[in-house]
Parts: C-alpha cells; sequence; structure tokens
C-alpha cells in the first residue's frame, strides 16, 4: 500500500475549502499551513489567465526530512505517509531544509515542526482526509497508488500528470492534473503586482530578487502564503566557531609534527584551550538555535543515525572529549600516549570542520548548498581561522609579557595563513563562477555577486576579509619588527571577520530562493 494525493486543476475553483478543512481538522495555528492555495496569474489584459496550484507535502517515496531529522521526529509509515511525531521533535527546523516544497513550517504554540501528514488518524479509521471530504468539486483524490484498480492509480494511468521538482529526485506522490507550469516553478513567478486581497509585508530579500529577475518570470503570484529562511545569523556563528575551534588543533598539531622546537606552550596548551573554548560556544549555538532546546540531549540519546546533525553531535563530543585528554596528558606529563591522541584529534577536528558539508548536503531543498566543494572549503576555513586565531592569542601574551614572539611559530603561523587565504579565494571563486545549469544556484550566485548580498561579499568577505590581510601578511615578510608583528596581527583579526562574512553570507543566501 502507498498513499497518495491527484490534485486535478481542471477541477479546482481555487476555494480554500480544503485549507479550512485542514486547518479545522489538525488544529493549524493561524498563519501556518498544511496545505493552502496559490493564485497565479499570466498574461496582460484582455489576454490574461488565472491558475491555481494547491500545495501541501508530497509524501516523497525517498523523502529528505526523514532522513535529516536528528530524531526520527519525522518518519514514513508503512501505507507511504510521510507523518511527524510532536513529542520528539526538537525544533532544529533542518526538515524544512531538506525539503524542496517548503511543506513544513513551526507551530509557534509548540516550537515543533509540522506538515500535512496526509490525516493519518483518519486514515486509520478508514476515513478519507478532510481535504478530500470538503473539497465541493472533487478536485483532491486521494487514495492507493499500488492498488491499480483505484481511482487514482487510473488518473495517473490515464491522464498527463506532472509532480513538482522531479530533478530533486525525491520521487514524490503528489501528481497535478493540468495546472501551469508556472504555479509550480517559484523561479518563474513574481510577487511585484501586489496580492489581490492584501498588501505584501516588506521583505528586502524578496524585493530585491523582483527587481533583479522580473524580466525572468512568465507569471504573478497574487494569492500566497508567508514563507520562512529558517536559520538565522546562529548557523553562520556555529560554522565560525566550530572553524576556529577544528583549526587551532589542526595547525597546532601541523606546527608540533614540522618541529619540536617551536613554542610549546602556544601549541600544547593555548591551542587546545582554544580549540576547547570555541567548541563550547559552538555547543551552545547549536542549543540555542534549538526552537526545543530541552530536547537536545535527544540528538544523543535517542539519534537517527542517517542524520549528519547526529554524526555530527558525536564528533563534537569525541573531538572535545580527545582535546581534553590531549591537554592532560601535557599537564600530567604522559608523553607515550600524546603522540596518537593527537593524530586522532587532527581526524576528529577535520570532521568537526567538514561534516556541516554533508549536513548540509542533506538539505535537498538548498541547491546552492550541494556544491562539492564546500567540504574542502570548510577545512581551508578551519587553517585559516585556527591560524589566526593562534596569531592572536600568541601575539597578546608578547604584549602582555613583554618578549616578543619565537621566531619559528610566527613564521609557520604566518605563512599557513597566506596559504589558506590564498586557498579560500580559489574555492570561494570556485563555488561562484563553476558551471551549473541550475537556476535556483544561479539566481543565489547574483543575489551574492550583484544582489542584497554584495556589500557583504565584496567588502566583507573579499576586500576586508581577503584582498587586505593577503596585502598585510606579504607586506609583513618584508618588513621589520615590530612593523612586521603588527601587520599579521592586523591580518588576523580582518582573516576572521572574512571568514564569518563568507559564512553568513554562504548560509543567507542559500536560502533566499523561495521553495514554493
Amino acid at each position: 500500500m502507498k498513499y497518495g494525493f491527484v490534485i486535478d486543476h481542471r477541477r479546482c475553483i481555487g476555494c480554500h475549502a480544503c485549507t479550512v478543512a485542514c486547518k479545522s481538522e489538525n488544529e493549524v495555528p493561524l498563519g501556518s499551513y498544511r496545505t493552502w492555495v496559490k493564485y497565479v496569474e499570466q498574461g496582460q489584459y484582455p489576454d490574461t489567465s488565472r491558475s491555481f496550484a494547491v500545495l501541501r507535502c508530497n509524501h516523497c517515496e525517498n523523502a529528505p526530512c526523514v532522513t535529516i531529522c536528528p530524531v526520527t521526529a519525522l518518519f514514513k509509515r508503512d501505507n507511504g505517509i510521510v507523518d511527524f511525531d510532536g513529542r520528539r521533535c526538537i525544533g532544529c527546523k533542518a526538515c524544512m531544509q531538506a525539503c524542496p516544497y517548503d511543506a513544513l513550517y513551526i507551530n509557534p504554540f509548540t516550537n515543533t515542526a509540522e506538515k500535512c501528514n496526509f490525516c493519518a488518524h483518519r486514515v486509520e479509521l478508514g476515513l478519507q482526509p478532510a481535504c478530500v471530504v470538503v473539497c465541493p468539486e472533487q478536485a483532491i483524490i486521494a487514495g492507493d497508488l499500488d492498488n491499480p484498480l483505484s481511482k487514482i492509480s487510473s488518473l495517473i494511468a490515464s491522464e498527463n500528470t506532472q509532480v513538482r521538482k522531479p530533478e530533486a529526485q525525491t520521487l514524490p506522490k503528489l501528481y497535478y492534473i493540468e495546472t501551469s507550469s508556472a504555479a509550480l516553478k517559484p523561479v518563474e513567478q513574481t510577487h511585484s503586482g501586489g496580492y489581490i486581497w492584501a498588501e505584501q509585508k516588506p521583505d528586502p530579500i524578496r524585493d530585491d530578487q523582483e527587481a533583479m529577475f522580473q524580466a525572468e518570470t512568465k507569471a504573478r503570484t497574487t494569492y500566497d502564503v508567508a514563507h520562512d529562511r529558517p536559520w538565522g545569523w546562529k548557523v553562520s556563528a556555529y560554522l565560525f566557531t566550530k572553524s576556529v575551534s577544528a583549526g587551532a588543533f589542526i595547525v597546532a598539531a601541523l606546527a608540533l609534527t614540522l618541529s619540536q622546537t617551536m613554542n610549546r606552550w602556544l601549541f600544547d596548551v593555548a591551542a587546545p584551550i582554544v580549540a576547547l573554548a570555541f567548541l563550547a560556544v559552538t555547543t551552545a549555538l547549536l542549543v540555542l538555535d534549538l526552537k526545543r532546546p530541552e530536547r537536545f540531549l535527544s540528538i544523543l540519546f535517542r539519534p537517527q543515525w542517517k542524520s549528519w546533525l547526529v554524526l555530527g553531535g558525536y564528533t563534537l563530543l569525541a573531538f572535545g572529549g580527545v582535546v581534553s585528554i590531549w591537554l592532560g596528558a601535557y599537564v600530567l606529563e604522559i608523553d607515550l600516549i600524546r603522540p596518537p591522541l593527537m593524530w586522532l584529534g587532527v581526524i576528529l577536528a577535520a570532521l568537526t570542520a567538514g561534516y556541516s558539508a554533508f549536513l548540509f548536503r542533506q538539505a535537498r531543498g538548498r541547491v546552492f548548498w550541494n556544491s562539492p566543494l564546500v567540504l574542502p572549503h570548510l577545512l581551508v576555513q578551519s587553517l585559516i581561522a585556527g591560524a589566526a586565531g593562534l596569531l592572536i592569542v600568541a601575539m597578546g601574551r608578547s604584549l602582555l609579557i613583554g618578549a616578543p614572539m619565537e621566531p619559528a611559530s610566527l613564521n609557520f603561523l604566518t605563512y599557513e595563513l597566506l596559504g589558506s587565504l590564498i586557498a579560500h579565494g580559489v574555492f570561494i571563486s570556485g563555488e561562484l563562477f563553476s558551471s551549473d545549469e541550475s537556476i535556483e544556484r544561479h539566481r543565489t550566485i547574483r543575489l551574492i555577486t550583484h544582489g542584497i548580498f554584495r556589500k557583504m561579499f565584496l567588502r566583507g568577505a573579499i576586500l576586508i576579509g581577503l584582498a587586505a590581510p593577503i596585502a598585510a601578511v606579504a607586506g609583513a615578510l618584508f618588513l621589520p619588527e615590530p612593523l612586521a608583528s603588527y601587520l599579521v596581527l592586523t591580518a588576523s583579526f580582518l582573516s576572521l571577520l572574512g571568514v564569518f562574512c563568507w559564512e553568513h553570507t554562504w548560509v543567507q543566501a542559500g536560502q533566499a530562493v523561495p521553495l514554493s
């Protein structure tokens, strides 16, 4: 048995009865929707047409929301219905990023994720979903796709149907008959004409897109619901603090491997302390970003092992444990176990810096985040953050004690910072200018380079965070002390600012292109 929907737009009159019935049956809060009707208009007077698009969860066979959910709050029933359990949800919002159809929302009263669940409580009793019962034109057909004799199977076999975003490879079980292609593709729509019964709430990102892409659109959306960009500055900051934590340990391990004569205090004591401190901040940001932070430990005690939120959580825990033991072995002078601990720590640090690439790849709804360059780029950013962080610590200590920094350590960190900054620039170019036919990715890149994120990208990530520190470090190589050290210190602060500006731009722009 495999339940699915057919929306027959030859019959739909856009009456919103399905939306109202769904809200009533499932106690959906005002401002939230499990199913909604979008009005899309095409043409110019007098040759105009209006299309309806009934949008909701697609109950995908290959449901990305189920895969990314760290606590099995989203799951697929034996009958194919993708359901949710609000008692388990931690409010991480990852499912909202994974869904290509914008079908999930956060209930403002329970702070947990919800969506259409095919009225599973009714189906269990042999009843039809509320939207099917109430539709006056019988435009919504629900049934068993595995039964060739069912009405829904007959319609799919005999009519020309389409699904939303087949390129996402989620195998949706929601089929449409005779609706406008533009009604199902948000990249072909503009909101600039205004809504028919309401004024639009100002949205700088949406309005910027309207100005940039209006010439490329084919239709006007005149009735719609609000849509969220779920991840804010805390996610960007978590990527940044994670980079500092992992990078500090990796850079220290490389320094100790290359030479045992380098500053032992910096690499044996300060580096692990920096790593642990920023790891603690990373964990705090992860918890604070949850809508139900009190349920955070569910990730560890009730994990869903396909989710990179779970694998990442255990990676952070293991990395923190190994760094703590490594630091303790130095304090207690247990030198025998330090080398294997150091290399285990390097592996875990690399995983700490890079696991987010796999997490963001599980966010299937956001095409921009799926670049294969994300993993190596995150590792390079961690090397920048680690070297810059240790340079700031070392030079701050030198100023306090009135003694110059040990030359070998200063040179190593300076050259490592310079090389990583150059690699960072190469990866930024690769992420933004590699060939890709995806229109969502193309629009995201244009928003970064020419749109609302342009200032943060060009001024913050490129000019202040990349060009200026590269010039400062390069200049320091040819200048005497103490001027050279001051330039390197300045470059370190600018590099950290640049890494954050890029990561914030990357996270926010990746959510900018609408999903529905």
